[in-house]
């Protein structure tokens, strides 16, 4: 019988959160080289040039933090953000930047980064990154007005110690938070974080769905349990009792709840109308789709998990996003038995 994900109960220790900061596997070895621009868009060409200008910035920041007998200057560090749509490669060069950035440096999404500061503390959390040549944040977003609080005076203070900070995100940093909360009443702080940024657009269509056909339909329940019963490094769950074991463990554990699982196959999947439960859904797309784990499952499509209510939404971006990764995942090769 495969495993199932919910008998797994992880644990992360608060001094691996900042060490487990690097690109996901898929990223390992990008480069600035082997982003290819699509001629159709020439904002992604632009946007190879900004960022490797940017990678210069930081080196060159990095090199002037220390004065003779190593006393600090007091630069501040350089900002940028990769605006755009989903699957336009933003991620690749963020990764491309990180890469090419000296050491110490952290990448990691937003989610991620706001659970290191609730684990570590806040100011403890500075410390840990202040003398990071850069900070690289993929799919910036701010769910409620805490975050943004938080994410606010975290950049700027690290800014002001000479850390470089990058950003991905669907949403220009003037609209970030907008239909989710009351923007307005945080206008100031939302203002305060455009202001680190200079903001690069990068435009095209998705290439995860470029030329694919729509989402694939669900297996057959009875073939879905011989699927995963065949393949190695499975793991099989039924989705009503996967969603409520992940109610039960903090989002910043999900990485470790699908670490060296080779495959997914889940049953009986359903539409979600809950907006909590579909927010977990959406952290552990992104985890599944940062450790390239194949998905399989019964019941209802991928793209049916989030209802037409929610896409039209505060959240519309955030489960567009992980309806495409989904699918991207559907579409993965499954490993050989």
């Amino acid at each position: 019988m495969p495993e199932r994900l919910v008998d797994r109960s992880p644990v992360v220790p608060a001094d691996q959160l900042v060490a487990q900061m690097v690109p996901p596997p898929m990223f390992d070895h990008v480069s600035f080289a082997s982003y290819i621009p699509d001629p159709k868009e020439p904002s992604q060409a632009a946007a190879v040039r900004t960022a490797e200008q940017f990678s210069e910035k930081v080196r060159g920041i990095r090199g002037g933090k220390r004065k003779l007998f190593g006393k600090k200057t007091p630069t501040s560090g350089a900002g940028l953000y990769l605006d755009g749509g989903f699957g336009v490669g933003k991620t690749h060069l963020l990764a491309s930047i990180y890469h090419s950035s000296p050491e110490p440096k952290s990448f990691g999404t937003f989610v991620e980064l706001t659970h290191l500061v609730g684990a570590l503390g806040f100011n403890n959390a500075v410390e840990q990154l202040a003398n990071n040549s850069v900070l690289c944040i993929d799919e910036f977003e701010l769910d409620d007005p805490g975050d943004t609080m938080l994410v606010s005076r975290l950049l700027t203070e690290l800014s002001a110690r000479g850390v470089s900070i990058v950003a991905t995100s669907n949403t220009l940093p003037g609209q970030l938070g907008e239909g989710r909360f009351a923007a307005q009443d945080f206008l100031r702080e939302i203002k305060k974080l455009g202001s680190i940024f200079e903001t690069m657009r990068v435009d095209g269509p998705d290439y995860r769905h470029r030329d694919l056909p729509p989402a694939p339909e669900p297996t057959d329940a009875a073939v879905l349990v011989d699927r995963a019963a065949a393949t190695p490094g499975a793991t099989l769950d039924d989705f009503d009792e996967l969603l409520a074991h992940l109610s039960t463990l903090h989002p910043s554990r999900y990485k470790k709840l699908v670490e060296h699982v080779g495959a997914v196959y889940i049953s009986g999947v359903h539409p979600v109308a809950d907006q909590a439960v579909a927010l977990r859904v959406v952290v552990l797309a992104d985890r599944l789709y940062d450790a390239s784990i194949p998905v399989t499952v019964s019941g209802a499509k991928l793209d049916e998990i989030f209802t037409e209510e929610m896409l039209h939404g505060g959240y519309r971006k955030k489960y567009l996003r992980a309806t495409s990764r989904l699918l991207a995942l559907s579409r993965f090769e499954v490993p050989a038995g």
